[in-house]
């Protein structure tokens, strides 16, 4: 993990800080695994602490309560040319410094955490765009001919969806993760958290023919343990498969409904809609906390709606086609 850096400014009160945040960053990822990008974040939001308080010409453990709450408030309001921050980023910070002081706490560097009754705002929850099978489809359908390159986009938005993965982990995928007789794939999640997934049969397939036509041909003779692979049989990056997913979803019509992530939440969707166990599903994406897996189940019910009331003939108008009051779309 990369240094945080000086966390405090040139009036040099909080001095202690820097140490401090050392401490705690190296605890969330030895304790806790968080991911490399959550403690860079983490990093920084300290970093913005602790210039807030500098400017009050505060220790960091002398803050209580009041102060960390101006502090956000300024945040969601905006100061200067800064404009307010996201109601997502700024629960974030809430949750950076709650874990932060309680860490003080619990390493009895303070009696009293400042955190304790702070609230942080209250989150819209945006439900995730999805594909429907017939839109899947098409997309999975556009990669043809048999040129390597061809046969490497197939698999991977063949294997992308038959496994919910993060664009991350696909890209991340090492050739040795892959067993297409077993039919079985491990992936390194957030926080380096391994998993396995089972891969179904047409992705198993599509994975086949790219690694006896495809990834051969792209290599050539380097050494190469990266299972997708670039042009120049090199290690595809995020960069890369994001102008794959592009390139083929304008190809089928579908380049302003989705992104790399698209997949991975139609994956979840179609899942669930197929009578998955949430729990299932839980292990199969990866997810720490069983809520963050249930925004799926709210989308399903907004998708049977949907549906119910395009189709129930007792739930439209009379000769009008269209929904009755109170089930406006």
């Amino acid at each position: 993990m990369s240094s945080p850096g000086t966390v405090h400014s040139a009036a040099g009160t909080n001095v202690g800080l820097e140490r401090l945040t050392l401490d705690f960053l190296a605890y969330l990822e030895l304790e806790r695994g968080l991911s490399r990008n959550t403690l860079e974040a983490y990093r920084s939001d300290l970093l913005q602490f602790g210039e807030f308080l500098d400017r009050r010409e505060l220790e960091v453990m002398q803050a209580r309560h009041g102060e960390i709450a101006a502090f956000l408030s300024e945040l969601a309001a905006g100061a200067g040319e800064r404009p307010p921050v996201a109601a997502a980023t700024l629960a974030r910070k809430t949750a950076c410094l709650r874990s932060f002081y309680r860490h003080l706490r619990r390493e009895g560097l303070i009696e009293h955490d400042p955190t304790a009754e702070l609230r942080g705002p209250r989150k819209t929850q945006r439900l995730p765009r999805v594909l429907t099978r017939d839109e899947v489809a098409k997309l999975l359908s556009e990669p043809k001919g048999t040129e390597p390159g061809a046969l490497r986009d197939r698999a991977l938005l063949e294997v992308m969806y038959a496994c919910g993965l993060r664009a991350s982990e696909a890209i991340g995928l090492q050739a040795s993760d892959v067993d297409l007789d077993e039919g079985m794939l491990r992936a390194c999640g957030k926080g380096s958290k391994e998993r396995v997934i089972p891969v179904g049969r047409q992705a198993v397939a599509a994975l086949r023919t790219y690694e006896q036509r495809g990834r051969p041909a792209l290599v050539g003779y380097k050494v190469q343990t990266q299972l997708f692979v670039n042009r120049r049989g090199g290690g595809l990056t995020r960069q890369g498969l994001y102008k794959i997913v592009q390139g083929h979803a304008r190809g089928a019509g579908l380049d302003q409904k989705m992104s790399p992530h698209t997949l991975r939440h139609s994956f979840a969707t179609h899942l669930l809609a197929g009578g998955c166990d949430l729990r299932s599903l839980q292990e199969m994406l990866g997810h720490a906390d069983l809520a963050t897996t249930q925004v799926y189940t709210h989308l399903s019910s907004e998708r049977l709606k949907d549906v119910y009331f395009r189709a129930h003939p007792r739930a439209k108008s009379p000769g009008a086609g269209q929904l009755l009051p109170g089930h406006e779309e």
